[in-house]
């Protein structure tokens, strides 16, 4: 009978949430993110050594801009497939579909705090104000988070608030939103992929 309660309750998870989020994606985000960090501190590191000798233009800065830009969707695009293939993998030793309904909900619920965010950051730029730009990034991505995480395993909603956390703090100090960039999406990440990779993907057994 515990048997069968047991698989009842495997069943009624399944059907509700999506449980084939891998912790290797996770790691993977984080390094990414990190590497991105690296790269983007030390362009703006040039930039600022030109601004210092007098060499500035605007051209020097829309140029910094650009490839902050673009190497910011680098970034999200490598840790996108890394998710895809990982989650994919994933849900393929379970024998799950990658896509169905609750699949669909997560993704939209996710989505939704994560492109008004988006859409008010780029308004933010628009005007060139640039002080709550990575906040912003932090808590937005932390609220898509914990409203997505009623459709996936739980232990996502604490990553969502961690990064709103990250995100308030960094509102006081202004100016290291790069630093809290690299422990938000970089640190954390690593963190909660390999709590995630230890609890449910190195004894596949165990189910939360």
């Amino acid at each position: 009978h515990l048997d069968a309660l047991k698989d009842i309750r495997k069943m009624m998870q399944r059907s509700s949430r999506f449980i084939s989020l891998s912790g290797l994606s996770g790691i993977a985000a984080g390094i990414w993110a990190l590497i991105g960090a690296y790269l983007a501190y030390n362009w703006i590191g040039e930039y600022y050594d030109v601004f210092t000798r007098g060499g500035y233009t605007n051209e020097n800065f829309h140029s910094l801009k650009w490839n902050l830009f673009l190497l910011a969707g680098g970034v999200a695009g490598l840790a996108l497939i890394s998710a895809l293939y990982f989650t994919w993998r994933r849900a393929g030793k379970n024998k799950l579909p990658l896509w169905d309904h609750t699949t669909k909900q997560l993704v939209i619920n996710t989505a939704i705090p994560m492109v008004a965010g988006g859409i008010f950051i780029i308004a933010m730029l628009q005007y060139s104000e640039w002080r709550f730009v990575a906040p912003a990034c932090l808590i937005f991505y932390g609220l898509g988070l914990v409203n997505g995480s009623k459709y996936t395993l739980s232990d996502i909603r604490y990553l969502g608030f961690l990064e709103i956390l990250l995100g308030l703090i960094n509102t006081q100090f202004i100016g290291y939103g790069l630093y809290f960039w690299a422990l938000g999406f970089g640190v954390l990440h690593i963190i909660y992929g390999f709590v995630m990779w230890w609890k449910y993907e190195r004894n596949p057994t165990v189910e939360n």
